[in-house]
């Protein structure tokens, strides 16, 4: 083995402790995965480089314009499929393998929580918060609305349309268990 691979595995082993020590003391008494968050971040950086990339390649085809109801149906649209995706009864098989079925929480959604060992359950944070999945989709969403900014308003448009019947629907729901009390 040469003097740089001992340097470099060295370096490696160095750095490798520091952040076991700062993980245990950020974290004592309960095992909280900051290397399972920061495999998330680095696969979100990841995930961001490869839209900007995308996006770049294309720069000048783009208009770069977003109207203020694009940014309106972009955040309705997250948050539905962010609840629909994280929440959903329905899409519970997808998030199956890295978590746990707990309860019905709510109309069409339910608690899970996530399982594994460190990849698997940090998968299992991530799907199971539409808080997390937000960041994501936000991302995905405005990154697509300018490479196809037609397309992503028929999908956000849809979206917006289907949290809006959700909202009538839970507030009917809401009127009629008033009334019958």
């Amino acid at each position: 083995m040469d003097r740089d691979t001992r340097e470099n595995e060295t370096r490696r082993h160095r750095i490798g402790r520091a952040f076991r020590r700062v993980s245990r003391e950020y974290s004592p008494q309960e095992e909280h995965r900051l290397a399972g968050h920061l495999g998330a971040l680095v696969a979100f950086g990841v995930y961001t480089a490869a839209w900007g990339t995308a996006i770049g390649m294309r720069k000048p085809e783009l208009s770069g314009q977003h109207r203020p109801t694009d940014i309106l149906f972009t955040a309705a649209a997250v948050f539905r499929l962010g609840r629909l995706l994280s929440k959903g009864s329905v899409t519970s098989p997808l998030r199956a393998p890295f978590t746990q079925y707990e309860a019905a929480t709510g109309p069409a959604e339910v608690k899970e929580s996530p399982r594994g060992g460190p990849i698997r359950s940090t998968v299992g944070e991530l799907v199971t918060c539409p808080f997390c999945l937000s960041v994501w989709l936000t991302t995905t969403f405005t990154s697509a609305h300018l490479l196809w900014p037609a397309a992503t308003r028929t999908v956000t448009g849809g979206l917006t349309a289907l949290a809006l019947a959700d909202t009538v629907q839970l507030g009917y729901d809401s009127l009629t268990q008033k009334n019958a009390e």
